[in-house]
């Protein structure tokens, strides 16, 4: 192991403070690993980066999705294991999927992690809100997201929500506040402005301890059992991106945070990393995400029913109400013939309805579905993202003078000369689907979960098909530039099921746990449900504790301070 800045030798640390257990990261996978290790009688304390608790999971929806859950169980929906295991591995590597296969075309790590997903989900939950960490809302309206394929054979009651306390769902804001509360209770500090810039490893290799850098300088903490890093992926490390996402990923809403800080020690220490090409997709708005605004969210439900999208072509080319995940996908189409990426970035188009009827609910703020496109919150609204026209040959022109202005962050990406007579077909062809409710074309609408997502039908819309509604013949037309982002990457080191990070030849690394974004994720490319990053974190989290909390507790070699 060759000396690095990332690894430091305990030998050489003066310890400012020692725990039973260091976790990494006050998000999805970091709050449950420490209460839990605390649950076990474990001192644990959670060192978190940002000024702020919460990750990612701040900004979601907080889904989360538990099979087998005992709510659903109650409920009449046992959750066979073999069904389970066909699904999700008919999902994430669906090149390799075979039914008769004994792991269902999966490795052997893939199989074994999916597997102790369904053991375990359940417990886990139960747990948590046993311990009064989370109030579990039981939702069995919802389906996953692909509910239809028969591999799926109870496609509603694995997604749970959280209760905010009326029998209402709460977002993340709500379920941080929980998990924050019984960290209180639990007596696990959370010290922010901490960023974990190394580990300490010992003269055998263990991991005993993280150095962190705060706003008054280092710290370096002990770990007399473990140190679980939880501390999300490499979204906003551009350098990492680059060179293992697709071309076209220009950013994300993941917590800016999320830097690949592990990815990086990881590396230092000789780790393997896996399934680095993969992330949690959604389409984001380009222009927020090269201006990097702190507040940007991808678009997990595109607003509106007078509304398509198009490529540089002016082609209508995706179902626009696809899941995120698959529709951030359909961004990454290369042509070989011409050499370029024609949908790097394509373009939401919409009329005057969708503006009014898909408007935030935002006190104060203006109308609109671009609105939509961003997470603002309290955030200072600007819609310098959004395009006009008063006709669909003007709305095009616009649309070019815009890629003009950007073409040091596109590559110089201009639309084809033929976009604007191709948008006015695409608009009359979507115009001549629409009143039918049908989408011989994409098939919009026809998966339960985009009718959830979209919404009921809104105002006169009788077409049968709550997301379809002609775009008006007549202007003003609106546009914004959409392009391919993620949630968070899911790549990094390989752990096994106890949440051990493992060496090159398969071995754990003592004293050394992962869990979440910053890990490699058994999933690969698919994105099974709602909930599908959450409840598996709180899954892996748990079993990363119960293996962390049994460990011997190492000697304190060095005295404090």
């Amino acid at each position: 192991m060759g000396r690095s800045r990332k690894v430091m030798r305990a030998g050489d640390a003066t310890w400012d403070d020692v725990y039973d257990v260091v976790v990494v990261g006050a998000g999805a996978a970091g709050f449950p690993s420490a209460l839990n290790a605390a649950r076990l009688g474990s001192s644990a304390v959670i060192l978190e980066k940002a000024p702020q608790a919460g990750g990612t999971m701040r900004k979601s929806a907080a889904w989360y999705w538990i099979p087998n859950n005992s709510l659903m169980r109650a409920d009449g929906k046992p959750d066979d294991k073999q069904a389970f295991l066909r699904y999700v591995a008919r999902l994430s590597r669906p090149q390799a999927y075979d039914p008769g296969d004994e792991r269902l075309g999966m490795s052997e790590w893939e199989y074994e992690t999916v597997s102790a997903l369904y053991d375990h989900a359940a417990t886990a939950n139960d747990t948590l809100a046993q311990m009064g960490a989370i109030k579990p809302l039981y939702s069995p309206a919802i389906p996953d997201y692909h509910s239809t394929l028969p591999e799926n054979t109870v496609p509603y009651g694995r997604t749970l929500q959280i209760d905010r306390g009326d029998g209402e769902m709460g977002k993340g804001d709500v379920l941080t506040a929980q998990l924050l509360a019984a960290c209180e209770r639990y007596r696990v500090p959370v010290l922010y402005e901490h960023r974990a810039e190394a580990v300490v490893v010992d003269d055998e290799g263990a991991v005993v301890g993280v150095r962190a850098r705060t706003p008054e300088g280092e710290r370096t903490i002990q770990a007399r059992q473990a140190v679980i890093f939880a501390s999300g992926g490499f979204t906003h490390d551009e350098e990492l991106r680059r060179n293992f996402l697709p071309a076209v990923v220009v950013g994300g809403c993941a917590a800016r945070t999320n830097e690949g800080d592990f990815a990086h020690i990881a590396t230092a220490l000789g780790l393997p990393l896996r399934n680095m090409n993969f992330a949690w997709m959604a389409p984001i708005p380009f222009e927020l995400a090269v201006r990097r605004e702190p507040e940007v969210s991808g678009i997990f439900a595109v607003p509106g029913d007078s509304m398509i999208w198009v490529d540089k072509y002016g082609n209508r080319v995706v179902n626009e109400k696809t899941i995120y995940n698959e529709l951030a996908m359909a961004f990454l189409e290369y042509d070989p013939l011409r050499l370029e990426y024609p949908r790097f970035i394509m373009f939401m188009i919409w009329d005057e309805r969708t503006m009014e009827l898909w408007a935030p609910d935002s006190a104060g703020a203006p109308p609109g579905p671009h609105l939509q496109l961003a997470n603002y919150g309290n955030v200072v609204y600007d819609d310098y993202h959004l395009i006009r026209g008063a006709t669909l040959p003007e709305l095009a022109a616009a649309i070019s003078a815009r890629l003009e202005s950007l073409e040091a962050e596109t590559g110089g990406f201009r639309l084809d000369p033929s976009f604007a007579a191709n948008l006015e077909r695409s608009v009359a062809r979507f115009n001549e689907l629409a009143p039918t409710g049908r989408d011989d074309d994409f098939h919009r609408g026809e998966n339960p979960i985009e009718l959830i997502f979209n919404g009921p039908a809104k105002d006169d819309n009788d077409t049968g098909n709550p997301t379809m509604y002609p775009i008006s013949e007549t202007g003003p037309y609106y546009a914004t530039l959409v392009s391919a982002g993620t949630l968070d990457t899911k790549g990094g080191p390989l752990t096994n099921t106890h949440g051990q990070v493992l060496d090159a030849d398969g071995e754990p690394v003592p004293g050394l746990y992962a869990v979440g974004n910053c890990a490699a994720n058994a999933s690969a490319q698919a994105y099974w449900a709602g909930g599908g990053t959450i409840g598996p974190y709180f899954t892996f989290a748990y079993l990363a504790a119960e293996h962390a909390a049994r460990q011997p507790r190492r000697e304190v070699e060095v005295a404090v301070g």
